[in-house]
């Protein structure tokens, strides 16, 4: 029997529309999902039913908030097989991979529960002078209003529960915007949060066109837009937001510095987890290996046995490391830039070879900083090896480009690690461990190009809420 087109979810109600976009599976192309689409009309419906549900959703109690995410992350735990072969199926994700990002959205969930109980104010003392004796302010903070979060193809789930969960926990309404490649997952999450005991006009998903989330980006009745996305999208939501405020998750070309006191063997199996994982469609994913040059030969010879270990192949294969990229286009686009680099004169050390989606891991040296492998976003599974002379070579390195996302180093001198701490343009330094870790608690963005704002609950909560103070003035009332 033929699955019926998963319908858009407006204010906690599912509508089926005319229009069906087909979810394919990327390491065959064959049809797995057909979604309906919201058009003009239901994103005028959801954002009239956000305002709606903002009314509720801003006057629940603290432990309502914890409630219903606390509930949240039960259903994600009991439905996590079935999640997870979403997760390979829109996505072609790996099983272990999607698994993995299953219980990161439990765990993303279930911090926003905590974090909802800690949103603190500040008791204020304002009689610093004679002029204010009497005064003492209030200060809290409140929720901003609807919340718009736009999510994209490589964490579907997870990243949607960084969006969806803080605001709960903040007090706000929520509508979601899917990736159009892989929105089952989120339809899926909008279900269980009206399960969950979310009122139902403060959730929304909404599969469209990327064109169509302009509409919602405008609208002044959204009061916070988070996106994560592309540098060129992310950019252009932001000047057309009007005066709401956007948390911006975008890009990056991470390094990592690998200098000659590094435990090398571990360092390797790290970089080849980091520039390979999800086939290197991580916007935190190894690109750029800055090696010290009295252990290069070592380092790269130790990288690429490491690499040579990972399971290539079918993403519903338990054994199988990395699977297929999302489509053709995004594959033949990474491609280019390899083969831009072997034409300038980088040599290919694996990998290098293209068939459909299956890009294979590839290693290449001799790479300079102009070529588009290191300056641009690769986005594949792609990674440069550079040697360096001196670690401030090194970290100018790494500072030189348009991302600033997170980056790391290898070294077992705690000097150089504050170092790159200070003179890295990032946000985030990893010392000892490789730029695609990520903790979902920490606060999570980028500098320069790569963003604006912080994601992770509770730096999300701050960001989706706003500090009001009140002053009482104690002599006045007598």
């Amino acid at each position: 029997m033929e699955q019926s087109p998963y319908p858009v979810l407006i204010g906690g109600k599912k509508k089926v529309t005319q229009e069906i976009a087909k979810v394919r599976f990327p390491y065959t192309g064959e049809v797995y999902a057909e979604v309906c689409q919201a058009g003009p009309v239901e994103i005028k419906e959801a954002v009239a039913a956000a305002s709606r549900g903002f009314e509720e959703t801003r006057v629940l109690s603290t432990h309502a908030r914890a409630r219903i995410l606390d509930t949240l992350a039960c259903r994600i735990h009991e439905r996590s097989g079935e999640l997870a072969e979403v997760l390979v199926m829109e996505g072609g994700k790996t099983r272990k991979f999607a698994a993995t990002e299953v219980a990161r959205a439990e765990t993303t969930v279930r911090t926003a529960a905590e974090e909802a109980k800690r949103i603190y104010g500040e008791i204020i003392p304002l009689d610093w002078g004679s002029e204010s004796e009497g005064r003492t302010g209030y200060l809290r903070r409140f929720p901003l209003g609807p919340v718009l979060g736009i999510v994209p193809f490589n964490f579907p789930l997870n990243l949607a529960c960084h969006k969806l969960a803080p605001a709960i926990a903040a007090g706000n309404s929520v509508i979601l915007k899917p990736s159009s490649a892989t929105p089952v997952s989120s339809l899926l999450l909008g279900d269980m949060a009206v399960e969950a005991g979310l009122p139902p006009d403060a959730i929304s998903v909404l599969p469209c066109p990327v064109g169509r989330a302009e509409q919602l980006a405008k609208d002044p009745r959204i009061a916070y837009l988070s996106f994560t996305g592309s540098c060129p999208v992310g950019w252009h939501l932001r000047e057309i937001a009007g005066r709401k405020k956007v948390c911006l998750e975008l890009g990056g070309n991470a390094a990592v510095i690998v200098h000659e006191d590094a435990n090398l063997a571990y360092a390797a199996s790290r970089i080849a987890t980091g520039g390979f994982t999800n086939a290197g469609q991580v916007c935190i994913s190894v690109q750029r290996v800055l090696i010290h040059r009295p252990v290069y030969d070592k380092a790269r010879d130790l990288i690429l046995a490491a690499a040579s270990k990972l399971v290539f192949g079918d993403p519903r294969d338990p054994a199988t490391d990395i699977g297929p990229m999302l489509d053709r286009i995004k594959a033949e686009q990474a491609y280019a830039k390899v083969q831009d680099a072997v034409r300038q004169g980088a040599r290919c050390l694996c990998g290098g070879t293209l068939e459909g989606t299956m890009f294979a891991p590839t290693i290449l040296e001799g790479t300079s900083p102009g070529m588009r492998v290191n300056c641009e976003e690769v986005f594949a599974p792609v990674i440069s090896l550079v040697p360096y002379d001196t670690f401030e070579e090194a970290v100018r390195l790494a500072n030189d480009g348009e991302y600033g996302l997170q980056a790391g180093i290898f070294t077992q001198d705690i000097d150089r690690a504050f170092s790159a701490f200070e003179e890295m343009e990032v946000g985030c330094v990893q010392v000892n461990d490789i730029p695609t870790f990520r903790a979902d608690h920490m606060p999570y963005g980028g500098t320069k190009g790569s963003g604006t704002g912080r994601e992770g609950p509770r730096y999300a909560i701050e960001e989706m809420t706003e500090q009001r103070l009140l002053v009482i003035n104690r002599q006045g009332g007598a």
